[in-house]
């Protein structure tokens, strides 16, 4: 069992920017990818960005140049920097990590960049 926690979020400006931190315990030594999916209201879940074991790096257009993913593959803890914020970012993000069997999922925070 890995637990998946996220933290960070919050309201912001246009053009503004913001961190996400999630952490993930338990079976840790068992993940394979870790990365963030988002969710808008009315809207299905889609992916954002991740970071594989190796550390390769892969990024949704949508994001691509304005969102930063980092991870500490010793801590077991994941960073999504976002700038240059856009109303259309806005929605619950979600943090997830990956065992060759199933995916683990946090319960979300909430990110509203307002115009």
């Amino acid at each position: 069992q890995v637990q998946v926690e996220e933290s960070g979020g919050g309201l912001v400006q246009a053009g503004g920017s913001l961190r996400l931190s999630c952490a993930a315990s338990g079976s840790s030594f068992s993940i394979n990818n870790m990365g963030w999916n988002r969710q808008a209201p009315g809207k299905e879940r889609e992916w954002v960005a991740l970071v594989t074991r190796a550390g390769t790096r892969n990024y949704a257009d949508s994001v691509k140049g304005r969102f930063t993913i980092s991870r500490d593959h010793a801590k077991n803890t994941l960073t999504l920097e976002m700038t240059s914020l856009k109303p259309e970012d806005s929605g619950v993000y979600y943090c997830y990590a990956s065992t060759a069997d199933r995916r683990y999922w946090g319960q979300g925070t909430q990110v509203t960049v307002s115009s």
